[in-house]
């Protein structure tokens, strides 16, 4: 006998090019999960509305390039199920069944909608779905009926709140969903070349996508220990960034080696650097290389987007039935 794989549900909205902490911060969990769970890996163009919804000219063009990216970072349609949240339009009607019965003190609760309306000051984000996408968040995987879905820590809120309107629908109607499992997952903490979150807002992230040269620029600007001022001055390298990529990137006798240079100023900064770009650069190259792959072979891409959607939409329809026939409509 073999025992059913666990059903996961994670979805990313397509805001760019991806680059290394999304690598590092989701995307090599769920490399990692396509392996041993039922997995549905989903763009979510849908969300990506809720705060740019006066120019959304660029989400079609983000979406297929996200695509490209997971697939060059190592995830497989043969091994999980991926697809566009827009193609799969039960989304948006149990999104809207589920709207019927969410208090809205539990969505003016959430902490990250007064986070986000802080901090995105430059945009109206007083609208509906804005205030209503933990609804949308909990369709998308609810629908799948997912056992669990992974997330760092500060995301464990999101996850208890789709547990409370899955809880809510159950006490309702009866029991149609599982309440999903926050699977806690491991993050490597990696940060931009000026030592805050990277971020394509910041302008200071490395893309997976940046060809070699970008790269040696990048890293070249990167702050290193501030206290080290001269190259005869010795460092810290458990407060220098280009020391933590190095602990990614190169060979454990190298960081070893980096490490007690750097402590006995053996070693200065410039050379240490490059050193570093040398390896993030061959570490990327098979990343680059089906990067440019799919871009010449989109026809392919669109393929996978089509294929996976369509068995994301069999298996949601099924769910939706029951939803029907639960409420009676």
């Amino acid at each position: 006998m073999t025992t059913a794989k666990k059903r996961i549900v994670s979805g990313m909205r397509p805001t760019g090019a991806l680059h290394l902490g999304n690598l590092h911060g989701a995307l090599q969990n769920w490399i990692n999960m396509q392996e041993t769970y039922d997995c549905y890996f989903f763009i979510a163009d849908w969300h990506a509305l809720t705060s740019d919804y006066e120019d959304p000219g660029n989400i079609e063009n983000y979406t297929r390039n996200m695509m490209i990216d997971w697939l060059a970072a190592g995830l497989s349609p043969e091994k999980c199920v991926l697809f566009v949240q827009s193609r799969v339009r039960e989304h948006a009607e149990l999104f809207l069944l589920l709207s019927m019965i969410t208090p809205v003190p539990w969505l003016e609760r959430n902490p990250t909608y007064k986070e986000q309306i802080d901090q995105l000051e430059n945009r109206d984000l007083s609208t509906f779905g804005f205030l209503g996408y933990p609804v949308l968040q909990a369709a998308d995987i609810i629908i799948y009926k997912a056992d669990g879905v992974p997330v760092g820590v500060d995301q464990a809120p999101h996850i208890e709140l789709t547990r409370e309107i899955a809880r809510r629908f159950n006490h309702l109607y009866g029991r149609v969903f599982p309440e999903p499992d926050t699977v806690l997952t491991e993050t490597s903490k990696i940060l931009g070349i000026d030592r805050r979150k990277m971020s394509k807002s910041y302008n200071n992230a490395i893309f997976l996508s940046d060809p070699p040269e970008t790269i040696r620029k990048k890293v070249a600007r990167m702050i290193t220990d501030p206290q080290r001022i001269k190259r005869t001055d010795p460092g810290d390298p458990s407060v220098c960034n280009v020391f933590t990529f190095h602990g990614f990137y190169s060979p454990p006798e190298l960081v070893t080696e980096i490490d007690s240079a750097c402590r006995n100023a053996e070693i200065g900064c410039v050379e240490c650097k490059k050193k570093m770009a040398g390896h993030l650069i061959e570490f990327l190259a098979p990343v680059r290389e089906r990067i440019e792959y799919y871009r010449t072979h989109t026809d392919q891409v669109e393929q996978i987007m089509a294929a996976g959607s369509d068995r994301a939409r069999e298996v949601a329809g099924r769910t939706l039935a029951e939803v029907r026939g639960a409420i009676k409509i």
